[in-house]
């Protein structure tokens, strides 16, 4: 499996969830498994497999936060290369079919909000695999659920540390 860019801040925001869920939200299911468990039968007690069912769920989540976790490296911003599309930059295309600029932010894990005026995607989505490496004025397409967008690298702004 590829390794992937992550910021200082990114890796400790996953980090600080991780021992979140671990030290705060953990242990109050366990303690609501205790209580229900002491409320007699097991087998009628609906409480108690509901608790145990969000231990396994907030577990599962656990776990994938830190398999994320050993997928990345941290990266400094500020040591990617100048005047091309690297992680951390924030590049603006033009869509050539719609005729319309859309600006994305290349992060890693933990790091993505879709939200904005700029979108933060993941350096592994397929509209950042496409645009690594590029320069303004380069086209690409890139295939995504919705068809095949047809884009132009237009800005590059790199993000120092």
């Amino acid at each position: 499996m590829d390794r992937h860019p992550i910021s200082r801040e990114g890796y400790d925001k996953l980090v600080e969830e991780i021992k979140h869920l671990e030290q705060v939200e953990m242990p109050k299911i366990a303690q609501a498994i205790a209580t229900a468990r002491s409320e007699g039968d097991l087998s009628e007690n609906a409480e108690y497999h509901g608790q145990r069912e969000n231990q396994g769920l907030l577990q599962a989540k656990i776990n994938q936060l830190k398999t994320r976790l050993a997928n990345c490296y941290i990266a400094d911003k500020a040591d990617m290369p100048k005047g091309i599309v690297a992680f951390g930059s924030t590049v603006t295309v033009r869509d050539l079919k719609l005729d319309e600029e859309e600006s994305y932010e290349f992060v890693g894990p933990g790091e993505e909000d879709y939200d904005g005026d700029v979108m933060k995607i993941l350096t592994s989505s397929p509209i950042a695999k496409a645009l690594m490496g590029k320069k303004v004025g380069d086209k690409v397409e890139v295939t995504i659920p919705r068809g095949i967008m047809k884009l132009e690298v237009t800005k590059i702004v790199e993000h120092g540390g």
